[in-house]
């Protein structure tokens, strides 16, 4: 007899907290500030996360192996270019359209997300980012109510 195994939409670990940020500050400029008035060493990983054909957000990360806390900032929106093909004078037609990565906070520029840290250092956190001139403002968000999660899982 052959036993089968299936893993659980719940294994993946959603204990992380995380700050939405609404800023129109570039990637890497929000990063340096972050990196100034909370005192952390976020940098741009390698690679983008990908999460579609053409979806690629933006990214940076810090572990801090002496705190045990993993801090990651990444952009909420993308730009895809689309080629949208049409027959007559004109030819083909370039069309952009933004994407998010969690759809039910479109109107989000950023998340903050962080693993292995309590409440008291979220709300430190948010002070410290509500600080930063060009940030319009930062807020914890329930990860519990978020339908789109499973997209700050990597």
């Amino acid at each position: 007899m052959l036993t089968t195994h299936k893993i659980s939409a719940d294994f993946y670990d959603d204990s992380f907290k995380l700050i939405a940020i609404h800023s129109n500050l570039e990637d890497y400029a929000l990063t340096y500030a972050i990196n100034s008035s909370c005192r952390l060493h976020l940098k741009r990983m390698p690679n983008d996360l990908q999460t579609g054909e053409n979806r690629m957000f933006s990214l940076f990360d810090w572990d801090d192996e002496l705190n045990d806390v993993y801090w990651t900032l990444i952009s909420n929106k993308c730009t895809v270019e689309e080629v949208v093909p049409s027959e007559g004078f004109f030819g083909n037609s370039t069309v952009f359209r933004t994407d998010h990565l969690v759809d039910e906070h479109k109107e989000v520029d950023y998340f903050f997300k962080m693993d292995g840290v309590c409440e008291s250092m979220v709300v430190a956190k948010v002070k410290a980012i509500n600080t930063i001139a060009k940030v319009i403002t930062a807020y914890p968000v329930d990860v519990q109510t978020l339908k789109s999660k499973r997209n700050l899982i990597f």
